[in-house]
């Protein structure tokens, strides 16, 4: 097993067991359902910055990507000008990844275009699976999936970029698509969306 018991007698993984940021965020945050246009757009940003980086440096940096980016609302950022971008590059409280800033406004401009069709919740749900993984270790937690390939598929023919397959699952994961808690792990089953043995909750 993987999981380890803290002094609370809570059983967490080991990435959520040291860091005290990572160990709260993964007890009231990580895997809980986000349905809302905005925060949906905040995630899929962070994972992007997150590429090629720990998660911790991603939350530590988290506030200040908020200010950074009008906090994550999509229509602001994605009227953001040269003067932004420049701002951007030179604010060392974010990641200053001129591909990964260019993204992100690419991206806000992608979910405003898609309000028409549903709108960016409607399109990210639709990939939710009829089940999830029953994962008992960390090697058990797929990193894909055949619908965080659609997804990315599908958003990268909207529009978006840095959405590759990886990325779309680890967004699935930390809005509640998806439940990848081990079984072991107090937290397993904390959405409400999915059942002990990995099926569903129809009316999640």
């Amino acid at each position: 097993m993987d999981v380890i018991v803290g002094e609370d007698g809570l059983a967490r993984p080991a990435w959520a067991s040291s860091d005290p940021l990572l160990q709260e965020y993964y007890d009231t945050e990580w895997g809980m359902p986000v349905r809302d246009e905005r925060g949906l757009f905040e995630r899929l940003s962070l994972e992007a910055f997150q590429s090629g980086l720990s998660w911790a440096t991603i939350l530590r940096k988290r506030e200040n990507f908020r200010a950074a980016f009008a906090g994550f609302d999509p229509d602001t950022v994605a009227a953001f000008d040269e003067d932004d971008r420049a701002r951007l590059l030179q604010d060392a409280g974010i990641i200053r990844n001129r591909a990964k800033i260019e993204a992100t406004i690419r991206n806000a401009a992608a979910t405003v275009s898609l309000r028409g069709e549903g709108g960016l919740p409607h399109l990210i749900w639709s990939y939710r699976p009829q089940r999830t993984p029953v994962p008992r270790t960390m090697a058990e937690v797929p990193t894909t999936s055949d619908e965080s390939r659609a997804m990315a598929r599908e958003l990268k023919r909207r529009g978006f970029s840095f959405v590759g397959p990886t990325t779309a699952f680890a967004l699935m994961e930390a809005v509640g698509i998806v439940d990848t808690h081990l079984v072991d792990s107090h937290r397993r089953g904390a959405s409400g969306l999915w059942r002990p043995d990995g099926g569903a909750v129809q009316d999640g």
